[in-house]
């Protein structure tokens, strides 16, 4: 049984797809939910004024970057990630797993060893020592620590992941239940479904983690590097593996055709790092599809980014100009395309929650998918 004040309701469905909305002692999160990546406590070139202007609900934290610099004792000392970053909205940490896997860490049963990527010095994640940092962060929701493994890998290292992460779920519960500070505080903690692209896996994977009990659920391990249409049918497996009554969340998914994918199979929140990522190459996204602002053919262009998102802060000024700021390094070019990148993403998920409240989610995702594939 959960002990977090954290709920889930269901407002619209439509096939798959489905409009709710958290209830957290925070208040309250509109789903589908696009979360923008504040890897070290900020998204970068934002600040959190920025993103209370966007609209933005949850903002993720990664609690590797964040156990390495500043540390968690810093951010303690000064109240928690929260004031920290003098965000008020909700805020998710992940585990800090995919990170420390990317690292080729040395695993055992027990945890994790690796190198900070920062000064070569050693660490050892537990799933443990991930609950404790991430409760001392005092973020409102928060994962376990999983394994993650590359696409494609045998068969025995899924396996073992499966395993591993299922065994390390268990502890991670157990130990976010017995801290006082993550009851009283009403935090929440999510389980995290491993597997790859193997549909027995998946299913395996979710029992065992409904099993234990969370007050959400996460599809990891998919959109790693494999084809979109490699991972559809575990994460169709997948959701419908998982309780109705709970969030599902697609860990570091944000490609257009991707979220409407997913939303379309019953998950409720996305991160990603693409919208960022993008813009410091001089990439948007637009209603026409990607452009690339470097290219010559915008050097006298005098339209915005994208006429059909009135609302993007990126919107009075010309394509020439975002071009030539590309062009002299200018660092507010990322600023501005960033700003327009998560403006134009959380659109499309506003777009996709007014298209299941009104039964019109088809024609949405038919409409990104011939613009995007």
């Amino acid at each position: 049984m959960s002990l977090s004040p954290l709920g889930f309701e269901v407002l619209a469905s439509d096939g798959g797809a489905r409009r709710g909305r958290l209830h957290t002692r925070r208040g309250t999160v509109d789903t589908p939910c696009f979360m923008p990546v504040g890897t070290r406590a900020a998204v970068r070139t934002l600040t959190s004024a920025d993103l209370e202007d966007l609209g933005a609900q949850i903002v993720l934290g990664n609690t590797y970057h964040l156990m390495l610099r500043p540390g968690v004792d810093v951010i303690e000392a000064l109240g928690g990630l929260h004031p920290f970053m003098d965000w008020s909205g909700h805020l998710l940490t992940d585990s800090g797993g995919y990170q420390i896997f990317s690292l080729e860490p040395r695993v055992d049963d027990d945890g994790a060893v690796f190198r900070s990527t920062y000064d070569g010095s050693t660490h050892r994640l537990t799933p443990e020592r991930a609950v404790e940092i991430q409760v001392a962060l005092g973020s409102d929701i928060q994962m376990v620590l999983d394994v993650c493994p590359p696409l494609p890998s045998p068969p025995e290292v899924t396996r073992l992941a499966v395993d591993r992460t299922a065994a390390w779920a268990e502890r991670a519960r157990s130990t976010f239940l017995a801290d006082p500070r993550a009851t009283a505080s009403g935090l929440s903690q999510f389980g995290i479904v491993q597997g790859g692209i193997d549909l027995d896996l998946r299913r395996e994977s979710a029992a065992r983690t409904v099993e234990i009990g969370f007050e959400g659920y996460a599809v990891g391990g998919l959109s790693v590097g494999e084809e979109r249409s490699e991972w559809l049918d575990p994460l169709e497996v997948t959701t419908a593996a998982l309780p109705a009554d709970r969030p599902r969340y697609f860990m570091g998914l944000g490609d257009p055709i991707g979220l409407v994918e997913a939303v379309g199979r019953g998950v409720d929140l996305f991160d990603c790092v693409l919208p960022t990522r993008l813009a410091r190459h001089g990439t948007v996204l637009t209603s026409a599809g990607r452009m690339n602002l470097k290219g010559a053919r915008f050097a006298d262009d005098d339209r915005p980014i994208d006429p059909g998102l009135a609302a993007s802060p990126a919107a009075r000024w010309s394509r020439g100009y975002l071009r030539h700021l590309l062009q002299v390094d200018e660092p507010a070019a990322a600023r501005i395309l960033t700003l327009h990148n998560v403006a134009w993403l959380l659109d499309l998920i506003d777009r996709a929650r007014s298209a299941i409240e009104t039964g019109t989610f088809a024609r949405l995702r038919a409409e990104v998918t011939d613009v995007w594939a």
